[in-house]
């Protein structure tokens, strides 16, 4: 069970959201949950495609926060129960009915919330929210009706451990015999990561055919919004 978010918490689900009828919900933009190993190359996938993107390992709970799972001697980052599943599905949401929404700032190396910011769709149709726990907001995010796809990206396993090491040991988030020893226990874990997230509800493809869906998603979206207003 993932641990309650501290009443003191800057970045709270805001009420009314998630109680309006299904048949009353208006949704200005849907959004493609964006899920795979780490290093298989979710964040470099959004940026390609150019779409507004949620960071959805920005809603990690702080390295203090109670009954974080521990392995290895220290908290078990890659478990569901260091995140906020709750404030991550309500920023979503939000997003894709009013458009904008408050998000935090995490910094990973100290493991800690350092501020919020203010994330903007300026009007785009599409929007991604990627991270590695993507794939556990896929039935809750169907429900809201805010679902464009859900996505895994899969690539080979000495791919994703070379680059998962590279960018860990370029941004010094933690030491590096831990970085060692995390990309090991991941790359090992690999395909029960991808088979819990297509379990979940995401189609595992390519990181090439996970770009042509994302961009197919915005051609579609674009000419349902031109046919809307003709």
């Amino acid at each position: 069970m993932t641990p309650e978010e501290p009443q003191s918490d800057p970045i709270a689900p805001q009420a009314g959201l998630f109680d309006i009828p299904r048949g009353e919900r208006r949704t200005r933009a849907r959004v493609v949950l964006l899920t795979g190993p780490s290093g298989s190359g979710k964040t470099w996938l959004a940026r390609r495609v150019g779409l507004p993107v949620l960071n959805l390992d920005d809603f990690y709970f702080d390295h203090d926060h109670p009954s974080l799972p521990k392995r290895h001697g220290i908290v078990d980052w890659d478990s569901p129960s260091t995140w906020n599943s709750a404030a991550a599905l309500d920023a979503i949401v939000t997003l894709a009915r009013t458009g904008s929404t408050d998000v935090p700032i995490y910094d990973i190396p100290t493991s800690a919330r350092t501020g919020s910011t203010r994330l903007d769709l300026a009007d785009s149709p599409i929007f991604i929210a990627e991270g590695i726990f993507a794939a556990e907001l896929v039935e809750q995010a169907t429900a809201e009706d805010v679902m464009a796809d859900a996505i895994c990206i899969v690539r080979p396993r000495a791919a994703t451990f070379f680059f998962r090491l590279s960018r860990d040991l370029g941004e010094a988030r933690k030491p590096p015999l831990t970085l060692v020893r995390r990309g090991l226990a991941h790359a090992r874990e690999e395909p029960l990561k991808i088979a819990r997230d297509v379990a979940l509800g995401c189609q595992p493809l390519s990181f090439g055919e996970a770009e042509q869906v994302v961009r197919a998603h915005l051609r579609q979206a674009l000419l349902v919004r031109q046919a809307g207003t003709a």
